[in-house]
């Protein structure tokens, strides 16, 4: 039997991140886009309030919830302000799964602990300059020196970069041997030759940073490897599995921002002597806006309840990226015709929901990788 009712719990999340995000994000939404600022004092508020280390048992300072409980509230933050659901997507997600799935007793007391209550942000670095979807094809390299590891090397496209406390390293410890000689670190901000890039000048999400890093010659200490040599490549695909579910949740917020937004002014708007929203038109625009953001919904939902009982969610998880993402842009792009040339402008706030929504086809694995795990899991 399928239940669609969300529990008393889950009510309560759902309100407290709704009301949340209309208190505490929304009036300065269009600044921070504007000004590429970083919300530090939403992110803190964000951690007092148990967001972003949802999925954190309570025995290491999490919330303790289910994935769906973190879906629900991820698309209340996210419809009011996609960068800010990405700084708590990647930390709930990649970092603080990431530790709890594969983290030492000690990793988890020093850096778990502070990143599931707020105390710490996390960043995740996969990519490189010349790797993106192809995330096996590195040059930063880890070599071992006694009981430490000395790493050169660039990534780049790394979320949380600038503002972040640790940051969970992938890179290789053998060369030739493809996706089999990547492993996982930690790396505390400030070590002695790990550099910050300039922070990305971006088309959506810019109150989010997103910068390079450099590693000249950074020594870390062996206990900062996460799981073993050799395994990294396992561990980062299990945390994008995982992210993609998030990631959804965002475009799934996002696109019903873009519903609202329409049907809003659909109803305002006068034209020809009548409201807008009664040309069949726009009706069939709302429908199907309305249908997708249901359907994609209800995608996400069955990933995420997959992932809570363990069995495997990985074709689950890409269709509900693919197709969220794909609802998303669709819904923003609707939103700004409706509006017409006022949609254009960005003081009515939809033309950021258009800038915005691109980035959900492209971060955690594109459309096109999405199709590509869906239709490989179909031909096993």
């Amino acid at each position: 039997m399928i239940d669609f009712t969300l529990t008393s719990e889950q009510e309560l999340i759902q309100k407290t991140a709704r009301e949340f995000a209309q208190e505490h994000l929304a009036p300065g939404v269009i600044e921070r886009d504007d000004k590429a600022e970083f919300p530090t004092g939403q992110i803190k508020m964000m951690g007092e309030l148990g967001f972003m280390g949802m999925m954190v048992p309570e025995e290491w300072g999490g919330a303790g919830f289910d994935t769906i409980t973190f879906v629900i509230a991820m698309e209340e933050i996210a419809a009011v302000e996609l960068a800010t659901s990405t700084i708590m997507s990647v930390n709930n997600s990649l970092v603080c799964q990431l530790f709890t799935d594969y983290g030492t007793h000690d990793q988890k007391e020093k850096y778990l602990k502070p990143l599931a209550n707020g105390d710490m942000l996390g960043a995740y670095s996969l990519s490189e300059p010349q790797s993106g979807s192809d995330a096996s094809n590195m040059r930063t390299f880890a070599k071992k020196d006694g009981d430490h590891y000395v790493i050169n090397g660039t990534k780049n496209w790394v979320t949380n970069g600038i503002t972040s406390d640790i940051v969970v390293l992938f890179c290789l410890t053998e060369k030739a041997i493809g996706y089999k000689g990547i492993t996982a670190f930690v790396i505390e901000k400030g070590t002695p030759g790990l550099s910050t890039g300039k922070k990305e000048d971006k088309l959506g999400i810019r109150a989010s940073d997103t910068c390079e890093l450099y590693f000249e010659n950074c020594r870390i200490p062996a206990e900062n490897r996460i799981g073993e040599e050799g395994q990294g490549f396992k561990i980062a695909m299990k945390a994008l599995g995982g992210g993609r579910i998030g990631i959804a949740a965002q475009a799934l917020g996002l696109a019903r921002a873009a519903l609202e937004a329409a049907v809003s002014y659909a109803k305002e708007r006068k034209q020809f002597g009548k409201a807008i929203g009664e040309f069949g038109a726009i009706q069939n625009k709302l429908a199907d806006m309305a249908t997708e953001i249901d359907a994609a919904r209800m995608l996400i939902w069955r990933a995420a309840k997959l992932k809570d009982e363990g069995k495997n969610y990985t074709r689950e998880s890409s269709m509900a990226k693919l197709f969220a993402s794909s609802t998303a842009m669709k819904a923003a792009t609707e939103c700004v015709q409706i509006h017409g040339g006022y949609g254009y402008m960005q003081e009515y706030g939809v033309e950021r929901l258009m800038r915005d929504a691109k980035i959900t086809q492209i971060y955690e694995g594109t459309s096109e990788i999405q199709q590509l795990v869906i239709g490989k899991d179909l031909l096993k």
